[in-house]
């Protein structure tokens, strides 16, 4: 395995860390049936082009695989893909979505699941993706609003301040990286003015209890942002409380918001439903 550079650029967690593989597990234990609900809703089946941006672990990946084979295809990304694993009608390609260019008007379906709330350029990357796909072609976004994920049940009040203060820290550190922990709840807009028509978002919400894949997942941050948490000032001995804290079958929190957002690329024949889409960018989608 090659020595790890870090973090990519505009990307707080990284792909080599020794954490990797837990907190990829976690989203797939806690997001993945969802995920896959709402893709299916698009009506992916064989034949279907699709492209997975950022695809992490490659389960979202692998599932559309199945759903278009045996005659369709599936191109799954990453800058560091060496979690992917290649299978039938399914590859893998090394691709930053910020600088390096994707073919247009190619894929019937293109996924980007929890990337563009990290990157600071994420409207020009929202465009390339527009873009990348055909006339008709589903867009599906999913990612989180941090704003909304308050402690419930706590041990203590004390317990309550401190989950509070390591969200806060945890926040500033995606900030730090050019990211907007709370971009999920513009995601629609931002869709809307990059010209797709038939957008449905659905936000979700769910319970955070010990042992919960989205509370592990939380608890894997602790070690997977320690660095950086501790530069947001955070120290060691907060870090080890909140740990306690998230292992307390006592413990359970709201999660953040979750929105699922697709959206359709018009047909030629949708020409002036396209022109509405196409305004100046709304203050909502910034």
């Amino acid at each position: 395995m090659r020595e790890s550079q870090g973090p990519a650029p505009g990307y707080a967690f990284d792909n080599d860390s020794v954490h990797s593989d837990e907190l990829h597990r976690c989203l797939t234990d806690a997001y993945d049936p969802m995920t896959f609900a709402r893709l299916a809703e698009t009506g992916v089946t064989t034949g279907w082009r699709c492209l997975d941006v950022g695809s992490g672990s490659g389960s979202v990946a692998r599932w559309l695989a199945e759903r278009v084979a045996p005659t369709g295809e599936v191109m799954a990304t990453d800058v560091k893909p060496h979690h992917l694993q290649e299978g039938p009608c399914l590859t893998a390609v090394e691709h930053d979505v910020v600088s390096d260019p994707l073919p247009e008007a190619a894929f019937d379906l293109v996924v980007a699941r929890l990337v563009l709330q990290h990157l600071p350029e994420r409207l020009a990357v929202l465009a390339k993706l527009v873009r990348a796909l055909k006339p008709g072609g589903w867009l599906h976004i999913e990612e989180f609003d941090a704003s909304y994920e308050p402690p419930l049940l706590t041990p203590d009040e004390e317990s309550a301040r401190l989950y509070a203060a390591f969200l806060d820290a945890k926040c500033a550190v995606l900030r730090a990286g050019g990211g907007d922990p709370h971009w999920a709840r513009h995601a629609p807009a931002a869709m809307r003015a990059a010209g797709l028509v038939d957008i449905d978002p659905r936000p979700r919400i769910e319970l955070r209890a010990a042992g919960s894949p989205g509370l592990l997942m939380q608890l894997n941050h602790t070690y997977h942002l320690r660095d950086e948490l501790l530069a947001a000032g955070l120290t060691e001995a907060q870090l080890a409380d909140v740990r306690a804290v998230m292992r307390d079958p006592s413990f359970c929190a709201a999660s953040s918001v979750v929105y699922s957002v697709h959206g359709r690329r018009p047909r030629a024949d949708e020409a002036d439903e396209a022109d509405d889409g196409l305004r100046p960018l709304p203050q909502d989608a910034r």
